[in-house]
């Protein structure tokens, strides 16, 4: 403290010393939404296959003991990533005139938004998610078909077979495009070339698959998913 008291007022009076470093951004907190957030980024950037605890703490910047305090382990990461999906799916009301619509949207709905994420419907294939957006849409698909006339049982069970369905289509269609990112890959034919394979099998012992060569290989986008989806609900129609 300077003796004086002209200077000891002086430095009362002077501006705070300035630190000349800049102050290093405080990191954001680790959450659950943060870590979803990430794990959404590997899948659509990586694929599914790249998705792991250490990859996820490396986009963010931690390691895999912060993600820990959050989640119990794999198994409980693809249930939030599951939730999240599930969370964009808008339901209608069940409408007893228009339910066989209302599923095929829903189902739209879920097909799309496990195609942004290749490979995502394979954890929804190994494990049923109690999450309760999952059990909202699962709600919602269950009281369009009872709406429609169906009887429990049945509605049941057709909910398990249409989501199944959908979580295979996509998944199916992850691998092809997986495949198709893979320039060295000589798996993945174009459909005039397994037409052509097609054709040039014996006509003695393939004569059906020589002949309806381009039938076997039609339909494009998503056309046979609609077919199936469709026609199961036929079947379903028919039974009541």
């Amino acid at each position: 403290m300077p003796a004086d008291p002209r200077q000891r007022r002086a430095a009362r009076h002077a501006p705070p010393a300035t630190d000349t470093a800049p102050a290093k951004p405080r990191k954001a907190p680790i959450t659950a939404e943060r870590i979803t957030d990430a794990a959404l980024q590997v899948i659509a950037t990586e694929g599914y296959d790249a998705l792991t605890v250490r990859r996820v703490s490396a986009v963010l910047g931690t390691g895999p003991s912060s993600l820990y305090a959050h989640i119990v382990n794999k198994e409980d990461l693809d249930d939030l990533l599951i939730a999240r999906l599930y969370a964009a799916i808008v339901l209608p009301e069940p409408d007893p005139d228009a339910w066989r619509q209302q599923l095929i949207e829903v189902y739209s709905q879920l097909r799309d938004e496990y195609l942004k994420y290749p490979g995502l419907s394979r954890a929804a294939l190994a494990t049923v998610s109690t999450h309760l957006e999952a059990l909202r849409v699962g709600e919602g698909i269950l009281s369009i078909l009872l709406a429609g006339g169906i009887d429990a049982k049945t509605a049941a069970w057709v909910r398990d077979a249409l989501t199944l369905y959908v979580n295979a289509y996509a998944l199916e269609r992850a691998l092809v495009q997986q495949r198709q990112q893979n320039q060295s890959d000589e798996w993945v034919l174009s459909r005039e070339e397994i037409i052509g394979r097609f054709s040039a099998l014996p006509e003695d012992q393939f004569p059906n698959t020589r002949r309806y060569a381009a039938e076997l290989t039609s339909g494009s986008g998503h056309d046979r998913f609609d077919f199936t989806i469709n026609l199961m609900l036929d079947n379903l129609s028919a039974r009541r």
